[in-house]
C-alpha cells in the first residue's frame, strides 16, 4: 500500500509537472501555426506512457538510487572501514585516507555517464552530421573520462572543504584557453556534452553521493558541501571533449608529416 500511495502520489505531481509543456505545445500547434494535430491518438497515448514512465522512474528514485548512494558514501567513509586497525577517529583521518571514496566517485561517474542515453543520442548525430569524422565511442568514452575526473575531484573537495569557486574557476580558465586552441568543430559539441552528462542516470547517484559523502565526514555541511558535483559532471566533460579533439588533430598532423617524410624519402 505504501507503494502504491507512492505511485499515485508521484503520478499526480507528474501530471501537474507535464500539463504546462502539453499546454504550450499545443497552444502553438493550435493557435499560432494553425495546424491539426497528426496522429492525435498516437501523441496522446505517448504523453501517457511519459507520464506513467516519469512517475515509476521518481519513484524509483526515492525507493533505490538515492538510498543506495547515500548508503554507499557513508559505509565508504565509515572510519572502521578506512582504518582496518580500529584505531582512528573519524576526525583524526587524511583526505588521502578516502582513496576508496575517489575510486567510486571515478567509476560510478564513467558508468553512469556510458549509460546516460542522451549522451548516446547526441554521439550519434554527432557522428551522422560529421560523416563519421567524430566516433561514437570516443566521444562517448572521453566524455565519460571527463565525468569520473570531475566527481572524484568534487568528492576530494568535500572531503578536504575547500571552496567549490575556487576549482570552478579554475576549471573555467583551462576551458576558456582550450576553446581558443581546440578544433572549432568541437567546441559546440564539447559544451553540449557537458549537458549531456546530467541526464537521468547520472544526476540522481551523483547527488546522493555527495549528499551522503558530507553527512558522513567530520565537520562537512550537506547543504553547503553535499551540492556541486552535478557543476563537476557538467564541466569536466567539456575539458575532456576538447583534449580528445586536440589528441586527435595532433596524431593526424603527425601521421600526415610521417607520410610526407616517407614520400619525400621514396622520391629522392
Amino acid at each position: 500500500m505504501e507503494v502504491l500511495a507512492r505511485i499515485l502520489t508521484s503520478f499526480a505531481s507528474t501530471c501537474v509537472d507535464v500539463l504546462p509543456i502539453v499546454t504550450v505545445m499545443f497552444a502553438f500547434q493550435l493557435g499560432v501555426l494553425k495546424q491539426g494535430i497528426p496522429n492525435w491518438p498516437k501523441v496522446v497515448l505517448g504523453f501517457v506512457y511519459v507520464i506513467i514512465g516519469l512517475s515509476l522512474f521518481l519513484v524509483g528514485l526515492e525507493m533505490a538510487l538515492f538510498p543506495l548512494g547515500e548508503t554507499m558514501a557513508k559505509q565508504l567513509t565509515a572510519p572502521d572501514f578506512i582504518d582496518t586497525s580500529g584505531g582512528v577517529l573519524a576526525d583524526q583521518l587524511d583526505w588521502a585516507d578516502y582513496y576508496w571514496v575517489y575510486l567510486f566517485a571515478a567509476a560510478i561517474g564513467f558508468s553512469t555517464t556510458i549509460a546516460e542515453p542522451a549522451l548516446l543520442a547526441v554521439a550519434i548525430k554527432a557522428n551522422q552530421v560529421s560523416a563519421g569524422a567524430i566516433s561514437v565511442t570516443g566521444l562517448r568514452i572521453s566524455v565519460a573520462i571527463g565525468a569520473a575526473i570531475g566527481i572524484a575531484l568534487g568528492c576530494y573537495r568535500i572531503v578536504v572543504g575547500d571552496p567549490i569557486h575556487y576549482y570552478i574557476i579554475a576549471a573555467y580558465v583551462v576551458v576558456i584557453i582550450q576553446t581558443s586552441r581546440a578544433p572549432k568543430m568541437i567546441i559546440p559539441l564539447a559544451y553540449d556534452s557537458g549537458g549531456v552528462t546530467t541526464s537521468t542516470v547520472t544526476v540522481p547517484l551523483v547527488a546522493a553521493l555527495g549528499l551522503g559523502l558530507a553527512s558522513s565526514v567530520e565537520g562537512r555541511s550537506p547543504l553547503i558541501d553535499g551540492f556541486g558535483l552535478i557543476a563537476f559532471a557538467c564541466l569536466f566533460p567539456i575539458i575532456s571533449v576538447m583534449t580528445y579533439a586536440q589528441i586527435s588533430q595532433w596524431l593526424s598532423r603527425r601521421r600526415k608529416q610521417e607520410e610526407q617524410g616517407d614520400s619525400q624519402c621514396a622520391s629522392s
